[in-house]
């Protein structure tokens, strides 16, 4: 599954995890680093992107419309994009089968 980073994540993580999710970007490289929350969610489902964000708002629209897009909400403190990259690369597992979960909507990771 390819990932969107919200604006709110490091532009690196998209080409660091390149392997692990080949076709993942983050919101910059689609011009949306101003677009509103319900913005980046259309195009995320439009273009067949699982949303990974800090963001409250995405954690709330998960439960309100649903999958698609399924979400993967990062609830990690103020910490270092190294952090970040390592625990989604820890949580592989999880992410394949919340992937593979046609009901799931939101991954939470801390």
């Amino acid at each position: 599954m390819r990932l969107l980073f919200d604006q709110n994540l490091p532009p690196r993580l998209a080409a660091a995890l390149q392997v692990a999710h080949p076709g993942s970007a983050h919101v910059r490289g689609f011009g949306l680093q101003s677009a509103s929350d319900p913005d980046i969610w259309e195009f995320a489902k439009g273009k067949g992107f699982m949303v990974v964000s800090k963001d409250a708002d995405f954690h709330q629209m998960s439960f309100l419309f649903g999958p698609p897009p399924k979400v993967i909400w990062i609830r990690i403190g103020n910490c270092t994009t190294d952090r970040i990259l390592a625990v989604l690369l820890a949580q592989e597992e999880r992410i394949a089968r919340f992937e593979a979960d046609e009901d799931a909507a939101l991954l939470v990771l801390s």
